[in-house]
């Protein structure tokens, strides 16, 4: 029996909303269901209220509307933050807005002992500023130091050196970074040890991102899957998948001229928040509406639906390039046998011996595809057992939560 003694209410700053395809918006989505029967943790999430990647809790079923920027799902209290639409600044703008929100209240509800949870470095000039107003409330400040922000694509070069710096003042003014790689808390150390508050080194901790192992409710001749696959001119085993943002550091551009390079007879359908900047740039460089096996399909909000188009997918490509313990990566693994990964620390230190590997030269990933086309059912199911064994061991959300549990309620018995 769960012995309660105190809430610990804990912020969740940086996601842009519960459970769309980013990685912070997973795992949001995956804690706060997980501990939605928790007594003894209590979250409050920051969600943007317009603009890219917005909040639309319409979408999900047990939602409970507060007002018109307060909701609660999965028990965890929501609120919502207007962005002004100024570019690149609307990100930093947002976590200092959301951060300004969460100690107001703090304040107000007289909150003992409070946890704020930043996930991403983009604050750094205000970490000084909002480390001290958070210990004055009494609260700890905890970071996700991300996977290497400023090597994304999408940034030019002034807003690259912008994200390390920044980097460098979240890691000294906080409390804990959790890491969700061992890559990242490596690096973590090499960079920032003893270039802290008084030359401390930061206090780090490892704990992954998980993935649902359950199999999919719906049956290969549910209305859901069929009428989805007729409409997209799908059908089971016959495409390759990716589930992704549409951004240029997942390889996009890679996947598509390469699959278009190879022989498959194969689909290529791609699930993701089509931006259509980019998606022109791509078709001007690559020509691919030109070639009907490759399928932008939309995105995909059912959440049973989308884990039985992984399980039917004849394989899954991977070419996320940045970042730590990718979601999306260990869903693949928990669900398609068969997946091709863009060749990096991060993406071998999940996957071990459970994935294919392909660097981002011309050619190899196109090779890599003629020869998966030809590998044997038994190859094939062989590769999908050691996958789930691998997640079944290390990536489950109940033992990523259960970590969390641990971290976060370990304040209350530490306080």
């Amino acid at each position: 029996m769960e012995q309660v003694n105190e809430v610990q209410h804990v912020y969740l700053v940086g996601a842009k909303s519960l459970g769309a395809y980013g990685g912070y918006e997973t795992f949001v989505y995956k804690l706060t269901e997980y501990h939605q029967n928790k007594r003894n943790i209590k979250y409050h999430v920051a969600c943007k209220a317009n603009g890219d990647g917005c909040m639309d809790e319409n979408k999900y079923e047990g939602v409970t509307r507060i007002n018109d920027h307060e909701f609660e799902l999965h028990n965890a209290h929501c609120f919502k933050i207007n962005v002004p639409q100024i570019g690149p600044a609307q990100a930093i703008y947002y976590d200092v807005a959301a951060l300004r929100t969460c100690c107001k209240h703090i304040k107000k509800n007289h909150i003992s002992h409070p946890i704020i949870y930043i996930m991403a470095c983009r604050i750094g000039p205000f970490a000084r500023h909002f480390y001290k107003k958070i210990h004055k409330l009494g609260g700890t400040l905890y970071l996700n130091p991300d996977g290497h922000e400023w090597l994304r694509a999408k940034w030019p070069t002034p807003i690259r050196k912008y994200w390390k710096i920044s980097e460098q003042m979240m890691v000294k003014y906080c409390d804990l970074a959790i890491c969700d790689s061992v890559n990242i808390e490596k690096y973590i150390h090499e960079c920032y040890d003893n270039k802290g508050i008084k030359k401390r080194s930061p206090k780090t901790t490892f704990i992954a991102y998980g993935a649902d192992l359950t199999l999919s409710k719906l049956a290969d001749d549910d209305d859901k899957l069929v009428n989805w696959y007729k409409e997209k001119g799908l059908t089971k085993k016959n495409y390759y998948l990716v589930v992704g943002r549409f951004v240029p550091e997942n390889s996009f551009e890679v996947m598509i001229r390469e699959f278009m390079k190879s022989n498959s007879q194969k689909d290529f359908a791609l699930i993701t928040n089509v931006n259509d900047k980019f998606l022109n740039e791509l078709e001007e460089k690559l020509h691919f509406k030109s070639d009907k096996r490759i399928k932008f399909v939309g995105t995909v909000y059912n959440q049973e639906l989308l884990k039985k188009i992984r399980e039917n997918a004849y394989a899954y490509f991977h070419g996320h390039t940045v970042g730590g313990t990718n979601p999306s990566l260990i869903e693949a693994l928990g669900s398609t046998d068969l997946n091709l990964l863009v060749d990096v620390g991060f993406n071998r230190e999940v996957a071990e011996n459970c994935a294919l590997y392909w660097s981002r030269d011309d050619g190899e990933l196109a090779s890599l595809i003629d020869k998966a086309d030809f590998m044997s059912a038994d190859e094939i199911t062989e590769m999908g057992v050691r996958a789930r064994k691998r997640v079944a061991e290390e990536y489950t959300w109940d033992k990523i939560c259960g970590l969390y549990e641990d971290v976060f309620v370990g304040e209350i018995s530490n306080d």
